[in-house]
């Protein structure tokens, strides 16, 4: 059994749908909890939610965007608890538009909220994770950036940015227990309604994403995943690269190229590289290789 006795997570956008559900799972199972969303009341009804059933919980209302509001609150919760050992970031905000007819207001705006608010949230917690040499950081990316969707383009490119923000921090943090990691969920909140028909939305209960979460936040847990969660369903998402072909680059090598199209995106052989350098030293060998 999964227990977090003795841990304090902070969980953001908690006060409804899928942050609601995570900060009731954690305290749930033992974690003391603070519930941080812009409606301070809806931050303060889970928080005594929790509290009502024994557990310990805060709420705090603040904008994941002001970083000084953010760093006041991990502040206040290690004044309070001693320690933060858990990260969800959660908050969001969607304003869909093609890119033809979106705003850069509303493209920028989307991104300021998701990523430099997990930005600020992360960056807030990380020297207090580093110096216990315990973290769990959880990064909330999306199906609209691993594959595209329709009129996402913003949240689509946000919600990538998580991912290659989650790969490099998982890295770092790994000399200090810190695992860093990211959920991919599909659940039926106030940003689905009306995009999908009820029977479908019924199955896609935020409660069913959450013990995803609470596997990604517990002492066993793994570091740079990308866990896909719906309707009770989880899923893992890969970035690979293919084995690739040398072409040189020789004044036909556009053509050879095109020519070779189907032998360079041919998936046999792709591996999961362990860090950026990887791609380089597989150019390296292919070139080495290819010239012998």
């Amino acid at each position: 059994m999964i227990d977090l006795s003795g841990r304090v997570a902070i969980v953001t956008g908690a006060g409804n749908g899928l942050g609601r559900e995570h900060a009731l799972l954690l305290a749930k199972r033992g974690a003391r909890v603070v519930a941080n969303d812009l409606d301070q009341a809806a931050a303060e009804a889970v928080a005594a939610e929790i509290v009502a059933v024994g557990g310990g919980a805060v709420a705090v209302a603040a904008s994941v965007m002001d970083f000084d509001a953010v760093q006041a609150m991990v502040d206040d919760t290690i004044s309070r608890w001693g320690r933060v050992d858990i990260l969800v970031n959660n908050a969001g905000i969607l304003r869909d538009k093609t890119f033809a007819k979106m705003d850069t207001a509303d493209f920028r705006l989307v991104v300021e909220v998701h990523l430099m608010g997990s930005v600020n949230c992360t960056k807030a917690v990380w020297d207090c994770m580093r110096a216990q040499n315990y973290g769990r950081v959880v990064m909330t990316t999306s199906s609209s950036g691993l594959y595209g969707n329709f009129g996402q383009s913003n949240y689509g490119a946000a919600k990538m940015a998580l991912v290659g923000l989650m790969q490099t921090l998982a890295l770092e943090g790994a000399r200090n227990n810190i695992r860093v990691n990211c959920i991919a969920p599909t659940a039926a909140t106030q940003m689905l309604q009306g995009l999908l028909p009820p029977e479908e939305l019924d199955l896609l209960k935020p409660s069913c994403v959450s013990p995803g979460v609470l596997v990604l936040v517990s002492e066993n847990a793994p570091t740079r995943a990308i866990l896909c969660a719906g309707a009770g369903s989880f899923e893992a998402v890969h970035v690979t690269l293919t084995p690739g072909l040398f072409v040189g680059d020789g004044p036909d090598a556009p053509e050879l190229i095109a020519a070779s199209w189907s032998k360079i995106v041919d998936r046999a052989g792709e591996f999961v590289p362990e860090n950026g350098k990887c791609q380089s030293r597989l150019e390296i060998e292919n070139a080495v290789n290819g010239a012998a």
